[in-house]
């Protein structure tokens, strides 16, 4: 049965309940916007209009269409105004109990036909729809902020929703320009699930001391390629939206290890350091532009040591060339000089447990990250041990700014911030698809879509080797001893098989 949507109620004129009322304006739909607070459905319609006026005025929009779509859209003052709308989409604060008690209001207004959703970004649809007489026709359908430009939308049946109603939002969705994915009922759905290695690995980091959240943000986008560092991301985002929902999905997870929140954002939150939308956040912002500490310059250093490289370092062939093209004077024997820097190169675990296994002189010894080769980075990351001497350090730095792309210099930390990021985005992707809550390429869609990661998250794990992203887990495992580093099966059969991590079972 195919169910057709012509009149959409929306409950919630905040910036998403906004959005959705302009795409569905946009997309042929009489719209109807509520909202509890007094006028706040009214200034949300002027606003949308002042949206497409601007638009009109650009060429972007003909004053015909502007003009179409303004006589669509309506402020409702009651929920009695929705009752002949074919769906009406509750956009209300992520609370649990609020959002049930209006589908139950919502469902005693509307006709018997009429579909029930809820844009919730990690909450449970099937225990949502507990609240209904009829689940069946509850679906989530949740959009992401700002709605009109992050063109996905996540289309998530409970357990007894019917597949008709499913279907439908996902028709809606496609007029109004968006990319419907499938995703099913699990906390956090597949972006905000997916997304959360991204932000609680870079909290989970600074936690330990090794380095800043400036640098943090840096070694990500400049390494890897994000648009936004992690601590960037949430500022934008705002801590009264992120921290509840890492706590939200790892409760509902029933703590899983992966998800675990930080001390550092739930303090923020309770500070009212908010981000952005307060003016001060991981950064301050002046006039809504992040104040950014400044970058310290490579050190000047006089005659550089020799410089030795592990036997056991990540991309050697790579690292010697390196070396070679920044001048080094290199040392080729089995076993470092005295007065050499050893360079060592280590896959997930510290720089203190390399030199110890490789009984090397922990007071020369600075490691680097190799996992993506250098030819792709813009940025190299060096990290110290405990007991390595400030001028071998400095050493290290001088030597790998000599060309001048810039360096990062940590403390000591199990595979640094790179390795670890990266490793838990796509262990963590891979768990999404072993336990069949999408499949692969509907969560490279909504990664790439929802999230703007520079690669999905399965494709970052076949660039820089399945076999590499295990060996950084199981180390890891060894360095921290925290049961969050486990390889998903997903990720460790396919990494043994030698076959791409988007390979589904025939």
């Amino acid at each position: 049965m195919q169910i057709e949507i012509t009149q959409v109620g929306i409950v919630g004129a905040g910036a998403m309940g906004q959005g959705i009322a302009q795409l569905a304006a946009e997309a042929g739909c009489t719209v109807r916007l509520l909202d509890t607070r007094p006028g706040a459905a009214h200034d949300a319609v002027q606003a949308i209009v002042w949206q497409w006026e601007r638009l009109a005025e650009s060429g972007k929009r003909s004053t015909q269409a502007v003009h179409a779509c303004r006589t669509r859209l309506f402020a409702a003052a009651d929920l009695a105004e929705l009752a002949a709308c074919d769906l009406v989409i509750e956009a209300i604060a992520e609370q649990a109990d609020a959002k049930r008690a209006l589908l139950a209001e919502l469902e005693a207004v509307v006709a018997t036909g009429a579909l029930l959703a809820s844009n919730t970004s990690s909450l449970s649809i099937t225990a949502l729809g507990t609240a209904l007489g009829q689940p069946q026709r509850f679906c989530g359908f949740h959009f992401f902020n700002p709605a009109p430009r992050m063109k996905v939308v996540e289309i998530v049946p409970g357990l007894r929703t019917a597949p008709a109603t499913a279907d439908a939002l996902a028709a809606l969705a496609e007029r109004m320009g968006h990319t419907p994915v499938r995703a099913q009922d699990t906390p956090g759905f597949i972006v905000n699930r997916a997304g959360r290695a991204f932000g609680t690995e870079a909290l989970a980091i600074v936690s330990e001391g090794v380095t800043d959240f400036a640098t943090v943000d840096r070694i990500l986008r400049d390494q890897v390629g994000f648009r936004l560092g992690p601590f960037e991301l949430m500022d934008l985002t705002g801590l009264d939206v992120s921290h509840p929902v890492m706590e939200s999905i790892y409760h509902q997870f029933y703590e899983e290890p992966r998800f675990r929140p930080s001390v550092i954002t739930a303090q923020r939150l309770a500070a009212g350091l908010l981000g952005r939308k307060s003016g001060a956040g991981f950064y301050r912002y002046d006039n809504g532009v992040a104040q950014v500490p400044d970058e310290p310059p490579a050190p000047t250093v006089g005659t550089l040591p020799p410089v030795w490289v592990s036997s056991r370092a990540a991309r050697r062939a790579e690292l010697y060339q390196l070396l070679k093209d920044l001048g080094a004077s290199i040392e080729t024997a089995s076993a470092p000089s005295s007065q050499a820097l050893c360079l060592v190169a280590p896959l997930g675990f510290d720089v203190t447990t390399v030199a110890v296994v490789e009984r090397l002189d922990p007071a020369r010894t600075v490691g680097i990250d190799l996992l993506i080769d250098d030819a792709s980075t813009r940025r190299r990351v060096l990290a110290t041990n405990p007991a390595t001497r400030g001028d071998m350090r400095d050493a290290a730095h001088a030597l790998m700014a000599r060309d001048g792309k810039p360096v990062s210099v940590l403390k000591d930390s199990g595979g640094f911030v790179t390795q670890r990021v990266v490793a838990q985005i796509v262990n963590t992707a891979s768990d999404i698809c072993q336990q069949a809550a999408c499949r692969p390429a509907e969560l490279e869609q909504a990664v790439a879509l929802g999230l703007g990661y520079p690669l999905g998250p399965l494709a970052m794990g076949d660039r820089w080797g399945p076999t590499n992203i295990l060996e950084v887990l199981f180390n890891l495992q060894t360095v921290y001893g925290d049961p969050r580093y486990r390889p998903s099966p997903w990720l460790r059969r396919r990494g043994a098989l030698g076959l791409s991590l988007t390979h589904t079972e025939a």
